[in-house]
């Protein structure tokens, strides 16, 4: 049962994937994304490392991710306040404008998989998905 739930996961978080991909520039990934919103839910910025955590991720890996977001101008890195050691990431006017545009850009192809599901079919859904992604979430936290 769980082998075939997280398959099903696997293969509709790779169509999703693609859908929302094709309307990126093409060093732009879901995860980039995922970082944008991510930061735009924490306007006073996340280290590195914090971001690192949250996507468990290798710290360079995160590194890398970041650097590509401050090349398109998404995201800006400044020095920490209260640690000169360390920086903070926060996303830029142009990156909470690229966010508005991907959701725009994306709304006809999910709008149309909705219009064929059924919005309380998919909304239906959201309660036991978010369920299992707390219980998940704090079975990695020592």
């Amino acid at each position: 049962m769980f082998y075939r739930f997280f398959t099903e996961i696997g293969i509709i978080h790779q169509l999703g994937r693609a859908v929302i991909e094709a309307r990126f520039p093409s060093d732009i990934t879901t995860t980039h994304f995922g970082v944008l919103g991510h930061l735009m839910r924490r306007p006073d910025g996340q280290t590195p490392l914090d971001l690192a955590t949250a996507f468990q991720v290798p710290k360079t890996t995160m590194t890398h991710m970041i650097k590509v977001l401050v090349r398109h101008g998404y995201v800006e890195v400044t020095p920490h306040p209260e640690d000169g050691r360390s920086k903070l990431v926060r996303t830029t006017e142009a990156g909470k404008a690229f966010i508005s545009e991907s959701m725009v850009a994306m709304a006809p192809e999910f709008g149309t998989l909705v219009d064929r599901i059924g919005a309380d079919a998919v909304e239906a859904l959201l309660p036991g998905l978010a369920r299992i992604r707390e219980t998940m979430d704090a079975m990695r936290d020592p």
